[in-house]
């Protein structure tokens, strides 16, 4: 008499979320792409830098926003066939719970090696799909390779017209302290063709009340104050000089048509001799 045995395969369970992880291994290979040709020809020489954020651009990027959905709608599917396939393994088990006194031992052994049939196929749809390298990696680098070349591609044209030689993606880089006056988010979507006037607006006010932007300014201000007070100053008369050189001195004429006597010029000291006695 042969005895029937139940091997017990444990079912893979695939993550809730999925789609991050692809999404930033896209991220970092199209960053290392940029660092290699971009990057590291100026790394010895004067930089200007500046900085983006590329999860603000990617989600107000309606081609990034048409892949996820794809690629969500790829995954329920996923989920789906995996939920029918388990939903079928618990019904051969219920049955076979059912009928396990009134069954031969060559149906019992035939539902049981069903059974272990059906666990295997599961687990190896959930591998083939779910693990690394799987056919989810492989949809999402399909769709999002091409969304990311377009964003980078923007990035380089905004830095190379703005004159930055490096630019840091602070969504995968965190940056600690930054001024808001080098973050070209928004040029970077204009270029994108996407409506970023509200995100423009809080920029500039973040920037205005900054004040490392304002301390910028005011030296170059007292400066021209001080330019502009000697301006004054050389252009003003000199109401000191000698009569000759002041025109608007008047000279009283003296009498018996003798030459005019100037009037005295207060602004000599007088001596002894000037002093009554």
């Amino acid at each position: 008499m042969t005895v029937g045995r139940t091997i017990e395969v444990s079912p893979v369970e695939f993550p809730e979320k999925v789609i991050q992880p692809v999404i930033h291994k896209v991220i970092l290979k199209v960053i290392l792409k940029v660092i290699l040709l971009v990057i590291l020809p100026v790394l010895l020489q004067g930089q200007k830098i500046g900085y983006v954020s590329t999860d603000a651009v990617r989600d107000k990027y309606e081609a990034n926003t048409m892949a996820e959905q794809r690629l969500e709608q790829l995954v329920d599917g996923w989920k789906s066939e995996l939920e029918q396939m388990q939903k079928d393994i618990d019904e051969l088990e219920l049955e076979m719970k059912k009928n396990r006194l009134i069954w031969s031992d060559a149906e019992k052994l035939q539902k049981e090696r069903e059974l272990d049939d059906k666990r295997r196929k599961r687990e190896q749809f959930a591998r083939t799909v779910f693990e690394p390298g799987g056919e989810h990696d492989k949809q999402a680098e399909a769709l999002f390779t091409a969304v990311w070349e377009k964003i980078y591609l923007a990035i380089q044209k905004v830095s190379s017209a703005e004159g930055y030689d490096i630019v840091w993606d602070k969504s995968t880089q965190p940056l600690v302290f930054v001024n808001a006056k080098y973050d070209l988010t928004v040029k970077v979507m204009k270029q994108l063709g996407i409506d970023a006037e509200d995100l423009e607006k809080k920029q500039l006010q973040v920037i205005d009340q900054d004040p490392r932007n304002k301390k910028a300014s005011e030296p170059r201000s007292r400066r021209s104050r001080r330019r502009s007070t000697s301006a004054e100053e050389a252009a003003s008369p000199d109401t000191t000089t000698d009569p000759a050189q002041n025109p608007d001195r008047t000279i009283e004429p003296s009498p018996n048509g003798l030459p005019p006597v100037p009037p005295p010029d207060t602004t000599k000291p007088k001596t002894e001799e000037d002093v009554p006695r």
